[in-house]
C-alpha cells in the first residue's frame, strides 16, 4: 500500500523471460486510477441505494398484505 506521498508503482510481467520488472505510474496512469476508484465508489452508493429501495417497498408491501388480514407467514410467502 502507498502513502499520499509515494508514487505508485507499476509492475510489468515478461512471460517470455519471466522478469519481473517495476517503474512509477505515469500522470495519466494514476488519473486513470483515481477515475476508475470514483467511478467504482459511485456504483457501489448506486447499489446500496438500490438495495435500501428493494427492502423498504418489500416492507411495504408485507405491511399492506399483513393489514388485509393475511398472517406474516402468508404474506411473506406471497411477497418473497
Amino acid at each position: 500500500m502507498t502513502t499520499e506521498t509515494e508514487t505508485p508503482m507499476v509492475a510489468e510481467i515478461d512471460c517470455s523471460t519471466n522478469t519481473i520488472s517495476y517503474r512509477p505510474m505515469t500522470d495519466e496512469e494514476v488519473a486513470a486510477q483515481e477515475a476508475r476508484a470514483i467511478e467504482y465508489a459511485e456504483l457501489q452508493t448506486e447499489r446500496e441505494a438500490q438495495a435500501q429501495a428493494k427492502a423498504e417497498a418489500k416492507a411495504s408491501a408485507l405491511a399492506k398484505l399483513e393489514a388485509l388480514g393475511l398472517t406474516e407467514e402468508e404474506a411473506e410467502a406471497i411477497a418473497g
